[in-house]
Parts: structure tokens; sequence; C-alpha cells
């Protein structure tokens, strides 16, 4: 058997080691598994180079994508899409190995459409392939926003101001509810909160109730609290005109910090790695078991494979829970 994987989309940590465990469990079954450069845009250009074991020697502690990744327009064309599927079949691969997100998938989802075997593994760190309770980089990315907030709260607290942080999340909160919980931030500003996904700019401020939380600052410094620390979620963003509100209608002197893509950036953590090392060998078990058009998931304390097509259609519920933990514990 003949097997491509290639990375597309945002990078993040673990994808390394991902494409380590799809290469050399490949190569353990027997099988020929070819690299492909830049995602999508690299399928389309027959960007291909032959793997070995030797290929990802000492790549498994490292960030970023060996296989590089970028975003292809013309993938999201039908005749991009055939184009492709041709590829992969001029190329002869028995099933094509997707190590990314959403729309990572959407474009295997179409290949499959057209006859490729595509076996999806979710990377991303804003944990929003839904069917999977864990997506690659997650872990790395909370704790790189951990360090961060951590070394910010020491300075607001010093100088007794209100911090903003607002970190990455383009359409979930989860990373803005982990960093808030595992920072002891007062509040997190996330999109599920905010159903009209209105977003604060830097010539309105109607997204959010600003009133409200400009109440919130001055009631916990009246409790006793020196500084305060509130997270946004990238989906909401806005940092710097909330920063000037609060500052502007209290006094306090408020400061906005956007960490931005240091958190896709650095060595993957033990969990990433563990993650993608359980996905890749996994995915590759589904292509040398006849398993056609899978999406390798984490879920119930479980990795197995889901159908790429449902996986793709389902929609997890938004769950207060996590963040009313948060409320109550930063009283």
């Amino acid at each position: 058997m003949k097997i491509g994987v290639l990375t597309s989309g945002g990078d993040a940590p673990g994808m390394n080691a991902a494409i380590r465990a799809v290469v050399r469990t490949g190569i353990s079954m027997g099988m020929k598994v070819v690299g492909i450069q830049r995602g999508f845009e690299g399928l389309l250009a027959a960007e291909i180079v032959d793997m070995t074991s030797h290929s990802v020697s000492d790549v498994i502690n490292r960030g970023g994508t060996l296989l590089l990744t970028a975003r292809s327009k013309e993938m999201m064309t039908p005749e991009g899409q055939q184009r492709a599927a041709d590829i992969c079949k001029i190329l002869s691969l028995d099933a094509l190995v997707i190590i990314g997100g959403n729309g990572s998938f959407m474009g295997g989802l179409c290949l499959s459409r057209l006859g490729v075997n595509v076996i999806g593994v979710p990377a991303t760190i804003d944990l929003d392939v839904d069917c999977s309770d864990y997506t690659i980089g997650f872990d790395t990315a909370i704790n790189t926003g951990m360090e961060a907030i951590s070394k910010i709260r020491d300075t607001s607290s010093s100088h007794e101001r209100c911090s903003i942080v607002e970190v990455m999340g383009r359409d979930t909160g989860h990373i803005a509810l982990w960093c808030s919980l595992t920072g002891g931030a007062e509040e997190a500003l996330i999109p599920e909160n905010h159903s009209n996904n209105e977003t604060i700019t830097e010539k309105e401020n109607t997204a959010i109730d600003i009133d409200r939380l400009i109440r919130e600052v001055v009631e916990n410094r009246a409790h006793g609290k020196t500084h305060n620390l509130i997270i946004v979620a990238e989906g909401i963003g806005g940092s710097t005109k909330i920063a000037k509100e609060i500052e502007k209608v209290t006094g306090i002197e408020t400061r906005a910090t956007i960490l931005g893509y240091l958190q896709r950036g650095g060595n993957p953590s033990a969990i990433d790695i563990m993650h993608a090392s359980m996905m890749g060998f996994l995915a590759v078990n589904q292509i040398r078991d006849g398993g056609r058009n899978k999406i390798i998931v984490y879920r119930d304390g479980k990795h197995s494979a889901v159908d790429l097509e449902e996986g793709l259609a389902y929609k997890r519920p938004y769950d207060s829970w996590f963040y009313d933990v948060m409320k109550t514990l930063s009283i």
C-alpha cells in the first residue's frame, strides 16, 4: 500500500509527532509513505517527498510542522478539488492522512466524495473539532498562555493594574476559558457567551456589556482586590478598546496584551505528543484494516475513529459549567 500525509491550516504543536507516527507505523506495516509539502497547496503542485524512518528522526519534540503548511484558495473550488483528487490517483495513493482542523477536513471531505480515502487527525490549538474531546496542540497552547498570564499578573499586581489578555480562539472560547481558570482570572469574554457574534472594534463598543464589566472591576477593587485580570478570546477581540474604556471610566491603569501566534509555537507538551502519536498510529491502522473516510478522535477517555462526514456534521453544545466554575473561584 501507498499512503500520503500532509499538514494543513494553522500549525499546532504536536503535528511533527503525528507525522512521525504516521510514517513509522506505515513503514512498520510494509507501506510506502510519501509526505506532501505545504498542505493542499503542495498537493496541487505535486510537491511530494518520499518519507523514511530517518525523515522523522528527532522531530517528536519540535513545534511547527516539518511538512510545512499553507492555505489554498484553489482547493476551495470544484476544479481545484477535482485536480487534487486526480493527483492522488496519479500518485496511486491508497489513502491520504490529513493532519489539521475543520477547514482541512472539509477539503478532505470533498476529496472523499471524489474517490480519495481520507483519514483525518485533528490538530488545532482551538479545540474546535467538535467530534473529538481533544485536538493536538491544545495543551501546549494553554501552557504557553498560562505562563504568559502568570508573568503579566505579577506586573499587574505590583502596579495595581487591570490587565486585559487576548488569547487565540476565533470561533470558540476553549483557550480563553482554560487560561482564565488556570490563570486565576476574574472574567472571560468568549464567543459562546455572545451569540450575536458581535465584536468590539476600535470604532464601537457594542459587543459586550461594558458597563457590567466596568462595574465588576470597581466592585472587585472595593472588595480589596488590587488588580483584575480579564481574558478575551480572539473571536471577541477589541482588547485595546476594552482597556481604554475601563481606564477612562474608573481611572484604574489598564493595559491590553495580545498573545497571538505566541500560542501556536513552542515544543509540544507530553500530552500533545502522546495524543499525536496515538492518533497517527491509529490512522494508519484504520487504513490497514480497510477503514475509509474517518476522523481519529478522543472521546470519553479513549481513542477511536468516526465517519468523516458524520464527524464534521456534529456540533458540540455549549456547556456554561466551565465558565461558572471560573466565576465562582474568582470572587
